[in-house]
């Protein structure tokens, strides 16, 4: 049973095996972070900052135990952070009426996880999973704060 444990674990922080690619494993790694979203299409905004709540507290022992399994401090294979808090990036953004948002939240997401300003960087200072996660917060909440800029500047001027 431990094993099993063990196996869905990884499973779950590899990204279902898409933190296995070769190149740009975070970024493969979000994708599921994109079927969360649009499985929360509609429902109020309080139901998806209580989403991305527990998505990001459940990624905290899931990435645990993979970096202990991998044995090397964020493994890149670990990925459940990145789709884990994707949803961060999107909250209050009207992508269903405007879906070029939900592609601005990607690349915004991806590009922040990339630069992680402070403290996202110093955040990977922690240990186990609270590192490998918060780092993902921090960055997430400044894309969330890019797209909210991005969108009320193409509403106010376009």
């Amino acid at each position: 049973m431990k094993r099993v444990f063990s196996r869905i674990t990884i499973w779950l922080a590899t990204g279902f095996g898409l933190g296995y690619s070769p190149v740009a494993s975070g970024t493969f790694g979000t994708l599921p972070g994109l079927l969360i979203v649009m499985a929360l299409a509609g429902e109020s905004l309080r139901t998806q900052i209580i989403a991305a709540v527990v998505m990001a507290v459940v990624a905290i022992p899931i990435c645990s135990h993979a970096e202990e399994k991998f044995g090397r401090k964020d493994d890149g294979r670990i990925v459940a952070d990145e789709y884990g808090t994707f949803l961060i990036a999107t909250l209050g953004l009207p992508w269903l009426a405007h879906p070029w948002l939900l592609g601005l939240a990607f690349v915004t997401s991806r590009i922040t996880d990339i630069i992680k300003p402070p403290p996202a960087r110093q955040s990977q200072s922690l240990t186990g999973g609270v590192g490998i996660v918060m780092d993902d917060v921090f960055s997430t909440l400044y894309a969330l704060a890019l797209n909210h800029g991005i969108w009320w500047a193409v509403e106010r001027w376009w």
